[in-house]
């Protein structure tokens, strides 16, 4: 394990400063943005922490990184010092699952789930205060998922009683705070086969069994871990699985609370986008607009899966759907996020922005990271977040708004002794400090 990647923070904050101390830190010069990278606190395919996503975004040279974990904000305190630390310009979002009551009948960003959308929030500025709303609430979204997983585990455990798991015992420690996810679940499942079925024939004959695949096929599986645990997803928890159950209105928590949620902790309530491939994401303008009435004033897009296609065919309509969907957001004023997630493995650590297909919206994603690192930069020192009345009262057209914020987010990374001056001055002086320096750097 690396040492960024212990469980423990303290062991974590240690190895960063040594790394840093060894190889040294500074401004990033280039132009390459990961605005959506999970983490371990809810599932990152190479185990790394918020720490290790900063480390190495700094080693890559990259404009800014964005971190977003499933139902949690875990990292959110770890990532902004990471990122003060290393030089570099950071935005913390959170993601979830809600039942979108629009489109009940419609698959949309989460297959074989009718009604069901990644949402998300964007530029959290600080984790809720403890015994607030804010906090009841994202400890009921973390719980929800906790729920669902439990269920999905026993539903699982009847059906396969050889490898049967403990939650507590077998998924929780896999996660450094107790945030399971889906992919947990599985590997935890392949985990359990393993020490069951002590011989490499016994285990392929299981599994061969399970899977319903021919034992050679199963055979190559078992020396490819990752596609193994893929093949198990979908035999498990997907549309068709043994543990799928079709989602209904009280699975997930209604998209408006949760925008909601989301605007009330100074974030920004975001709208996802998969490929445009689904009934729900035919009419990418009328979702926008839907989802813009609840409260949603931003855009993830993860590009990978929109045009890196085998099949040409297949490429081509994603390709022309991505351009739909850019061109909706830009017209809207909708600041456009992306990012590749790296909750999967042999997903790209960044999106080339200079490719034959996505160089035509380069300008549009930087804005896009710009805006988010400058709304964090805004809410958390200066109480002036993106979709916060003051904001939204000063700037007659989000055309303004989003100029604004996009100077804050170009300004140069904070160090820890800028952040400490700005959390002493108070929110009314950082925010004319924030103007003052984008007007001097715009003179």
């Amino acid at each position: 394990m690396h040492p960024l990647d212990t469980f423990d923070g303290a062991q974590r904050s240690a190895a960063l400063g040594a790394l840093i101390r060894n190889e040294g830190s500074g401004d990033a010069v280039g132009e390459d943005v990961n605005m959506h990278m999970h983490s371990f606190f809810s599932y990152n395919a190479e185990g790394w922490s918020p720490s290790h996503l900063v480390w190495a975004a700094h080693e890559a040279g990259f404009y800014s990184a964005g971190l977003c974990d499933f139902d949690v904000l875990d990292g959110l305190e770890e990532f902004f010092a990471a990122g003060r630390a290393v030089g570099l310009r950071t935005a913390v979002h959170l993601e979830t699952r809600a039942y979108f009551s629009e489109y009940a009948n419609d698959d949309i960003s989460s297959p074989g789930e009718p009604g069901v959308t990644y949402i998300m929030g964007g530029g959290f500025p600080r984790v809720p205060e403890a015994g607030s709303q804010q906090e009841r609430q994202l400890t009921g979204f973390r719980d929800g998922a906790r729920s669902r997983n439990e269920e999905l585990v026993a539903r699982l455990n009847e059906k396969i009683p050889d490898i049967a798991l403990d939650y507590a015992g077998d998924v929780l420690p896999l996660t450094p705070s107790g945030n399971a996810t889906e992919r947990h679940i599985i590997s935890a499942y392949v985990n359990r086969a393993e020490e069951v079925f002590d011989s490499p024939e016994r285990l392929a004959a299981f599994w061969s069994d399970l899977l319903e695949r021919e034992r050679a096929e199963v055979e190559g599986l078992l020396q490819d871990r990752p596609a193994l645990e893929e093949a198990v997803r979908s035999r498990l928890a997907k549309r068709g699985g043994l543990g799928y159950v079709p989602p209904s209105a009280d699975t997930f928590p209604p998209v408006e609370e949760f925008l909601a949620w989301v605007a009330s902790c100074d974030a920004i309530p975001m709208i996802t986008w998969l490929d445009g491939t689904s009934g729900g994401e035919a009419d990418p303008r009328e979702m926008c607009e839907y989802l813009a009435a609840k409260g949603a004033g931003a855009l993830n897009i993860v590009p990978d899966r929109n045009w890196n296609i085998s099949d040409p065919a297949a490429r081509a309509v994603k390709i022309g759907n991505l351009k739909a969907i850019v061109n909706v957001a830009v017209d809207m004023g909708l600041p456009i996020n992306i990012g590749t997630e790296l909750n999967k493995l042999g997903l790209p650590f960044v999106d080339d922005l200079e490719g034959e297909v996505l160089r035509e919206f380069k300008d549009v994603f930087l804005t896009g990271a710009r805006i988010m690192v400058g709304h964090t930069l805004l809410a958390r020192y200066a109480a002036f977040p993106y979709m916060g009345t003051a904001a939204v009262a000063e700037f007659n057209d989000v055309t303004g708004r989003n100029s604004f914020f996009e100077a804050v987010g170009a300004l140069s990374a904070l160090s820890d002794a800028q952040s400490d001056l700005l959390e002493e001055i108070g929110p009314e002086r950082a925010l004319s400090w924030f103007r003052d320096t984008v007007k001097s750097l715009s003179a």
